[in-house]
This record gives structure tokens, sequence and C-alpha cells, in this order.
């Protein structure tokens, strides 16, 4: 009987059970959030996406340190994320620039396991339009800076680390007035074929993320259009998502969180649509 008694569970004794679970007591051990003890480099961290994933690595457990041009908006961002994250004023197609991140990033934490190279621009200009000055921003930025920002990146980089580069779904589409940004973005798709095979000996996983239409401060900032007309975008694509709807920065946020984590270490070399569907069906 004195056995049975010690054995029996109630109802009561479940939720202590529970609780001693996520404090780390005798009944079992702490649990762990899947990015617990990883450091990681997101560029363009300061708005949109690049923060929304931040916010998010860092609750999940990571370190992160964060990238943009603007010092007003990395300010702000590290008040929003509040813990556990740095921020280097820089441009990524400054190469002088990245060499600075990356000094910061060994010196206050030697490695990094995650990197996700998201910090790009675009804007629109017609075929026949289409300048100099127009293609080389581009370019440098969703390119140039791109590649750089990976390859300065490799000697810090434990094996087996992630890489995730942000494309998008333009690439696979014909969007009017983008044809210089769309084949930017073209371009970051291949890159992540051909990273994957080169750092193949090195267990480096390489995927992009391509999202669709994720109303954001790019919106304004990149693009230059007003809010009402980011409303009037949005809802003339409604009816050609899926879904049904636009998507939001933490749901892109939270495939790339997957993409970074070892839920998806059996995954390299893909592009995974973060779009309702819009670009599959």
């Amino acid at each position: 009987m004195r056995r049975e008694a010690r054995n029996r569970i109630t109802s009561r004794s479940i939720p202590q059970q529970i609780d001693r679970l996520h404090r780390g007591g005798k009944a079992g051990r702490k649990i762990v959030t899947k990015l617990e003890g990883r450091v990681a480099v997101i560029t363009g961290g300061n708005s949109g996406i690049g923060l929304a994933t931040a916010r998010r690595f860092v609750a999940e457990g990571a370190y992160v340190f964060i990238t943009g041009r603007r010092q007003s908006e990395l300010d702000g961002a590290v008040k929003q994320i509040g813990k556990s994250v740095t921020a280097v004023q820089g441009d990524v197609s400054n190469l002088a620039d990245l060499d600075r991140l990356y000094a910061t990033v060994k010196q206050q934490k030697r490695h990094i396991d995650i990197l996700f190279a998201n910090a790009g621009t675009g804007e629109f200009a017609p075929l026949g339009a289409i300048t100099e000055e127009h293609f080389d921003k581009t370019f440098n930025a969703n390119v140039k800076g791109l590649l750089f920002t990976v390859q300065k990146a490799l000697p810090l980089l434990r094996d087996g680390s992630s890489i995730i580069l942000n494309a998008s779904i333009v690439s696979s589409t014909g969007s009017p007035a983008f044809s210089v940004y769309s084949a930017s973005k073209a371009a970051v798709r291949s890159f992540a074929r051909t990273f994957t095979t080169g750092l193949k000996d090195r267990k480096i996983r390489v995927n992009a993320v391509s999202p669709g239409v994720i109303p954001s401060p790019g919106y304004r900032n990149s693009l230059g259009m007003t809010e009402e007309q980011i409303k009037e975008y949005a809802d003339s694509v409604t009816d050609k998502i899926p879904l049904g709807r636009t998507g939001t920065l933490d749901e892109v946020a939270k495939v790339v969180s997957f993409l970074a984590s070892e839920e998806s270490s059996y995954v390299t070399g893909i592009e995974l649509f973060v779009d309702g569907g819009m670009t599959q069906i």
C-alpha cells in the first residue's frame, strides 16, 4: 500500500511536477530553448524582418549582433530587443564596415553559430528609366553586400553552423518596374546553391528564405510608398494569395528561426517561400 501511495499521481501533484521541470528541479532537467547559447549576426536588424528575427532569436535563447545604417533606428531596436544584443552601425556594401562588425563579434563572442544576411534595398525603376546609380545601389547592397557579409564571416563561423539569406518571391515573378531588384534577388537564390556546395565540407547549411507580401518599414524607406499606397497594394493582391491575407514580420522570423535551428538539421540549399502560397499555386 505504501508503494502504491508513493507512485500514485494526483491531480494536485501534476502542476507541481511541471513547475519543477521548468525550474530544473530534481523531478527533471531544465527545458532549453532551441537557440540556447547560440551567437547570431543579423544584418539589417534595425527594422522590419531583421528586427523581428532578432527579437525572436533572443526570445529563443540566442545572443544577437545587429547592423543597420541609421544609428537612431539601431538604438530603438536595441531598446525593443531588451537584452542579449549588440548593435554595430554600418552599411553592408562598405567592406570596412563589415570588418568592424566582425571585429566586434570576435572580441565579444569569438564565434558565430547563425548568420542571417538580411540587409538589402530596392526601388522602382521601369525599363527605359533605369540609371547606373540605381543599378549600382541595388546590386551593391543586395549582391555585393550579401556576398562579403558571408565571406568575411567564414573565419568566425563554427563548423555545422547555419547561414540564411534573405531573397524574395520577385526572383520568380515578373513584377513591373522591379527588374533590377528582382535580378539581385535571383542572385541571392543562386548564392544559396553555390554556397551550399562550397561549404559542405564544413557541414555549414545555407538556405534562402523568400518572403511574399509582408508590409514592413522597407515599403516606406526603400520604395517610398505612403501608408495609403501600402494598404492599397496589399488589398489589391490579397485575392492572389491562397491564405487570403498578407503576411507578418514575425511569420517570416519564425521561418528564419526554423532554418537557424537544429529543427532543420537535414535542410540545406533550399529556397523556402513565406508567401501564403502566392507564387506556388
